[in-house]
């Protein structure tokens, strides 16, 4: 049985090495990191840090894994609402418990997303949230939440669009200090995603 103190001692020290992670991009961009840097920042020595990661690029992906993983998780456990509501009312932006809880998730890890999203940070990232986005939707397995044979149009195009267009919207957000509560961005994005950018602009009521 493994011990909780070791347990709880190697997530704290994930938690400290994540953050001076986060204090280095937003001082100095990734690119111009070392893993002394790190190490100095977290106050923990070398091997403290090569026991958990081979290196800065492995950090970053792993907590970048996380972050999707549980985005993944929220998504497939929330989704059978949205589509139960969509049905009893297609035209209501409600406020669905999937955004809610996603930007309660973000707003959680909102240092890290914006470290990562910024000008400075992961510039791999946006590419790879649009590509796990593709495969949360649209994944060839039968965990896929939807199936591409019911698309009005193809697939790539839309998995593309819709994914630029919420990295885009939680950028804005996490930019602007989040002065938004989770709860009025789900409102928010709920009202373009279901209803479309034109009925947003006020064009089509």
């Amino acid at each position: 049985m493994r011990d909780s103190n070791t347990d709880l001692r190697v997530i704290r020290t994930k938690e400290s090495i994540r953050n001076a992670l986060v204090e280095l991009i937003n001082e100095k961009g990734f690119e111009a990191i070392t893993v002394k840097d790190i190490t100095t920042r977290a106050k923990i020595n070398r091997g403290t840090f090569y026991a958990h990661y081979q290196d800065k690029f492995d950090l970053i992906t792993k907590c970048e894994e996380e972050i999707m993983l549980e985005m993944s998780r929220l998504a497939k456990q929330n989704f059978p609402g949205v589509i139960a509501a969509l049905k009893t009312n297609p035209s209501a932006a409600t406020p669905f418990a999937l955004a809610v809880s996603i930007f309660e998730y973000l707003n959680e890890n909102s240092g890290f997303m914006k470290a990562v999203l910024g000008p400075k940070g992961d510039v791999s990232f946006q590419t790879r949230l649009k590509e796990f986005m593709w495969k949360t939707l649209f994944g060839n397995d039968s965990n896929a939440l939807l199936k591409e044979e019911h698309l009005l149009v193809p697939g790539q195009y839309l998995a593309s669009y819709v994914a630029s267009a919420h990295i885009g919207v939680i950028q804005q957000w996490l930019d602007s200090g989040r002065k938004e509560s989770p709860q009025e961005m789900a409102r928010i994005l709920s009202t373009i995603t279901v209803n479309g950018p034109f009925f947003a602009f006020g064009l089509n009521k």
